[in-house]
Parts: C-alpha cells; structure tokens; sequence
C-alpha cells in the first residue's frame, strides 16, 4: 500500500462507521421455527414501517437491520427463537455514502448504507446494474448474504464518471473487479 493510502478498512471507518458498534448478529447460524409474517415493511426509499407507520427511531432500525436476513424469496428478522417474515420493496438498505480511494493505480469503492453498514465493492460485495421501469439503470451492492443497497441516484452519477470500457462492456472498477453497467455500445457518442 502506498504511504499515505488507506486500507479499505479504514477508509470505511471515515464514511461515518461508528467504530466499537457491534455488527450484525450471526443470524446465518440460527434456524428457529418460522412464526409467520408480521406486519413490517421496508419501502423503496429505506424507510421502515410497523402497521402502517415509519420507524422513526434510527437505533431501533439499525438494531431490527442487524437481524435481516433472506431466506430463498422471503426477507425475515431472525432471534435464536423466531424468524419472523417482512415486506422489502426493493432492496432493504440504501447506500448513501460512497468513498473512492485510488492506491496504486487500483481504485476502491467503499460504501456506507442508510443503516451504518460500510461496505468496499469488490468480490464479496460485488454491484449489479438492473434496468428499472422508468429510472433507467438501478445500482445495487451486496451488504451481507444475499442482502443488497440500492445506490442513491446522486451516487450512480459518481458511478458512471469513474466508469470505463472494458471489451465490449462499459462499467466501473473496485478492489481489482470489473462491473459492467450496459453495453458499450449504448453508451452516448460511441
């Protein structure tokens, strides 16, 4: 690492991680009996809801998020005793905050969600593009198992400045992996 470079770790800790937070629980691990659904929704743009009504509370959101997880189709908060079944819109977190750190000549893309999860995009926390209906190309990174962020529009622009064309891809790089957008071809100008 060059002198003066950080490592993605703690670039992470400077998007705002509260360092001595403990993360989420080891929710991979436990396997209690599945009590059905409750009433909880997360809605596209992060907020979350209990009958009807916001969360308001940001550390009871983050604690209810450090329980999440999803199982095949269906996202559910898990205890040692109860898995309980939820509604996600969309992805169940945002990313709100993206660090870009350039080390010897390797970019890094480090992430913070709307939850103070902190996240470097690379192999285990690839991004995806999906087309949606009308916004165009939606940005998604994995935080935890099969849990994804979806990229604030502010930082899919940013995104797409730092993107390149590899091969017949047009995408962005982080931690030595390519993740291709759209064809190069769609790419205006081409």
């Amino acid at each position: 690492m060059a002198k003066g470079s950080k490592s993605p770790d703690e670039a992470i800790v400077g998007l705002g991680a509260v360092d001595g937070r403990r993360g989420p629980a080891p929710v991979h691990l436990w396997n209690p009996p599945d009590c059905g659904d409750i009433d909880m929704r997360i809605a596209a743009d992060g907020t979350w809801y209990y009958c009807g009504s916001p969360i308001g509370r940001a550390p009871l959101v983050r604690l209810f998020s450090s329980v999440l997880r999803k199982d095949g189709d269906r996202h559910v908060l898990v205890t040692p005793v109860e898995k309980v079944g939820i509604r996600v819109d969309d992805a169940p977190f945002l990313a709100v905050e993206m660090m870009v750190e350039d080390a010897n000549g390797e970019q890094t893309l480090a992430f913070r969600t709307n939850v103070d999860d902190a996240v470097t995009a690379g192999a285990e926390h690839p991004l995806r593009f999906e087309r949606g209906a009308a916004e165009g190309l939606k940005p998604y990174v994995r935080v935890r198992g099969e849990l994804w962020a979806l990229v604030k529009r502010a930082l899919f622009y940013d995104l797409v400045e730092r993107g390149q064309i590899e091969g017949e891809w047009f995408g962005v790089r982080s931690s030595g992996v390519f993740f291709p957008m759209c064809p190069a071809s769609e790419i205006e100008g081409l």
